[in-house]
């Protein structure tokens, strides 16, 4: 049949293309042909397509397994709007009533249908196993293949009930598709949908228009994703998020900020679902933030950055996400923010899982973790990863090709770890290799005895950090190479056999540091490395004049942390003054806090700054319902431990959360408590302390008043004091 069938025309007439993209021709003929077909091809390089057309030129209908229900709609419209036919195209599953299940079969049985979308747990139904053995089958189509393999980055069990299930429907040429696939995951698909002589296309993993980065992770992350997306105002962007909790707190602080964004996860109901991904598609919205739910045959062409908030759990999974970015071949931007403690959280969500499932997880991490540490190509360490040479010492389009590290001669430190692999008969990971080689004893290697072999410890002078970079850098040389059936084992190559006879030149780079603190330059929420000293003197010498003339200690009237923050980020309006550290709404109407943002307006206009006010990052209040909660308690004076005890916190934890109402202009009467737990005399003695002192340093008056007062006292007198005199 292939032969006689014109593909360009037929491409033109149901499609409107007027050429084929990469293998998409020579897919259609072999499906055509009615042999088994495996098709591996990135994101964005036309698989639906393989299995769309042929199924419009041959006899029967297509039975297309697809794990996504938003997926099958989005392509039974597309093919129904391309399409004369009424009914062409159509899905089975759970989202249909029995009406709309009836209106499916009948068209099936009157020819109309030659593409049948069912989700894998449709297709196990014994009705709908019932029904489809009654009519003619072109051919099966088994879209997100990888979900079939524990090694992919999306196993679903039911995906390996497929294969039976074929069998007892009726057999029919099989085409398995996929976006990414190792060489392990290649085998295990094959292999469990029995096409071992499946015909396989491969096109090329390397998406040039991207550019891909890794950044360090630290508590201030979304004030940098903030400052990206501003930068880049306007564009289309996804951002994914292991959790649906930080989907939904990331995308109410986007919104905060003036960024059209919404959240997208598998627990909001569908309605809501379908709504955010039409508005992302008609751009209502710029900003999708998702759990891995989201963007599974989304076709946007011109998603312009894709960011990871968490590191993703395996290579597979962060290729298929970026592969969202630049489908159109225009700029696309895969930042990918790391922190070792995400790689231990990740690893701890593993605990309970059963042993075989852990061991696959981790070593997926460890995969991630190489790709994120590297200083080497990132492209060229992705590509190794799908099975693909990149030849290109410098892809030019990746952080550590544009800021390249200095490279370092181990020719000698490579030929100690060939052997080392040698020595212990190529039987373990990389791991154990390092532990091997560095001469540490543990309880595995003295089970195995090769504490007692000549090349333990053959590597114990050098610096340890070497190691690991060496090897990974080493399986992209191809001197090793992970084994396929018993996947993480080194083993070394016939290139890596002869570096040992004679060793030549082998240049690495060392990895990129990665603290396991999310502190970053952020001495304070707010108070940056970017102060401005002249700044914040003349911000200190104003708050002295107003100080003097209120006759208040300084203090009470700003504290240096909101000074600090005010020289870092020149508010110049009283609503922009809001968004600092220790000021709300009560010391904003107080007259003095226009002479601070007239005195910041006046120095940027003398200085000539460039203000980053657009790129200032509004938090959103978590704890805001708390706060009015405790002013309304406080208001019907309820004793101040039963609040704590109400709201399920510790009394010091409540000493906090009024501090801060007070510190930032809200006037509190604690009166009735005070009458209630000290002696008055306590009171007006730590009061006169804080009238006359020049801070209001807990510890400093901790020492000043001495042992006759408690912490709890002082601190409860100084919410009075300071919402007296400050407020």
């Amino acid at each position: 049949m292939a032969d006689n069938v014109n593909l360009t025309e037929a491409l033109k007439k149901h499609f409107g293309f007027d050429k084929f993209k990469g293998d998409q021709e020579a897919i259609i003929r072999n499906v055509l042909a009615g042999n088994d077909t495996f098709v591996l091809m990135p994101t964005g390089g036309g698989k639906s397509l393989c299995y769309q057309l042929p199924s419009l030129l041959m006899d029967g209908t297509a039975i297309v397994i697809s794990p996504l229900i938003a997926l099958m709609k989005n392509q039974v419209d597309v093919i129904s709007n391309l399409s004369e036919t009424h009914g062409v195209a159509h899905y089975l599953n759970s989202s249909l009533n029995k009406t709309a299940i009836d209106q499916v079969k009948a068209d099936i049985k009157a020819g109309l249908t030659k593409l049948l979308y069912v989700a894998p747990e449709s297709l196990t139904k014994e009705e709908n196993v019932d029904f489809l053995r009654t009519i003619n089958i072109s051919f099966y189509a088994i879209d997100e293949a990888h979900c079939i393999s524990e090694w992919g980055h999306d196993f679903r069990p039911e995906y390996r009930r497929i294969r039976p299930i074929i069998n007892e429907i009726g057999k029919a040429p099989v085409i398995a598709l996929t976006a990414t696939a190792t060489d392990k995951v290649r085998t295990d698909i094959k292999k469990n949908l029995g096409m071992p002589d499946a015909k396989e296309f491969k096109s090329s993993f390397n998406r040039p228009n991207l550019y891909y980065e890794v950044k360090q992770k630290t508590k201030d992350v979304d004030k940098d994703i903030i400052r990206f997306i501003k930068q880049h105002a306007g564009k289309s962007g996804i951002i994914y998020c292991l959790s649906r909790k930080k989907v939904e707190e990331l995308a109410a602080i986007l919104r905060a900020n003036e960024i059209k964004a919404a959240a997208y996860h598998a627990g909001l109901d569908s309605t809501t679902r379908s709504q955010t991904q039409d508005d992302f598609l008609m751009e209502k919205i710029d900003v999708i933030v998702a759990t891995i739910a989201f963007g599974m045959g989304i076709d946007k062409p011109d998603v312009r950055f894709v960011i990871h908030y968490d590191i993703p759990k395996s290579l597979e999974g962060y290729y298929q996400e970026t592969g969202r970015a630049g489908r159109d071949g225009g700029e696309g931007m895969c930042i990918a923010f790391y922190s070792q403690k995400d790689l231990q959280k990740l690893d701890k969500f593993m605990e309970g899982k059963p042993v075989a499932e852990q061991d696959i997880g981790r070593q997926l991490l460890q995969e991630t973790a190489a790709y994120a540490e590297t200083s080497v190509c990132r492209r060229k360490m992705l590509l190794h990863y799908f099975g693909e040479t990149y030849e290109k010492s410098n892809c030019g389009n990746c952080d550590n090709c544009l800021h390249p590290k200095e490279k370092i001669q181990a020719d000698k430190q490579l030929t100690t770890a060939l052997k080392a692999i040698a020595a212990i008969k190529e039987n373990f990971r990389t791991d154990y290799v390092i532990d091997f080689i560095t001469g540490r004893e543990t309880e595995e290697i003295i089970a195995h005895k090769h504490h007692e072999l000549e090349e333990f410890g053959s590597g114990e002078d050098e610096d340890e950090k070497i190691w690991n970079p060496l090897i990974r850098q080493a399986l992209i040389a191809g001197y090793i190479k992970k084994d396929v059936e018993n996947y993480g084992l080194l083993k070394i190559t016939s290139d890596g056999k002869k570096f040992i006879k004679k060793p030549k030149p082998f240049m690495i780079v060392k990895d990129n540091e990665f603290s396991d603190d999310e502190e970053s330059s952020f001495e304070h929420e707010g108070g940056t490395s970017a102060l401005d000293p002249i700044l914040n003197t003349m911000l200190k010498d104003l708050r002295k004049k107003v100080s003097k003339k209120m006759e208040r200690p300084p203090y009470v009237i700003f504290q240096d942390v909101s000074l600090e923050q005010m020289a870092t980020d020149y508010p110049v309006t009283l609503d922009e003054l809001k968004s600092i550290q220790g000021v709300g709404e009560g010391k904003i109407k107080q007259p003095y806090a226009k002479q601070f943002v007239d005195l910041i307006k006046r120095y940027c206009e003398e200085n000539e700054i460039v203000r980053q006010a657009d790129l200032r990052v509004r938090t959103v209040a978590k704890k805001s319902v708390q706060k009015v909660s405790i002013i309304q308690s406080i208001d019907r004076q309820i004793a101040l431990d039963d609040i704590a005890n109400a709201k399920g916190i510790e009394f010091e934890e409540l000493l906090d959360e009024v501090e801060a109402i007070v510190y930032s202009g809200t006037k509190l009467n604690i009166d009735y408590f005070l009458e209630e737990v000290m002696d008055e005399d306590h009171v007006d003695d730590i009061y006169e302390y804080f009238q006359e002192s020049e801070t209001d340093d807990l510890d400093t008056a901790l020492k000043e008043l001495g042992d006759d007062y408690t912490e709890d006292e002082i601190r409860l007198v100084r919410i009075k004091f300071i919402s007296e005199m400050a407020n």
